[in-house]
């Protein structure tokens, strides 16, 4: 297997790492309730997903 024939730079490792970024969650409304929620997941505080119901949230 290669392995590098130099040590490679610490602003050079940086530079490469600059495009691994953390990233916030896409968020969106509720259709049913028009609470915050995750997109793509049911909502957690009614519980629908599409308009239909998933799950009953607990209280």
């Amino acid at each position: 297997m290669p392995n590098p024939k130099r040590k490679m730079s610490k602003t050079r490792r940086d530079k490469r790492r600059t495009h691994y970024k953390a990233t916030a969650p896409t968020l969106g409304k509720c259709a049913n309730c028009g609470d915050i929620k995750m997109a793509h997941h049911a909502c957690p505080s009614c519980g629908y997903y599409d308009g239909r119901s998933m799950f009953i949230p607990k209280s």
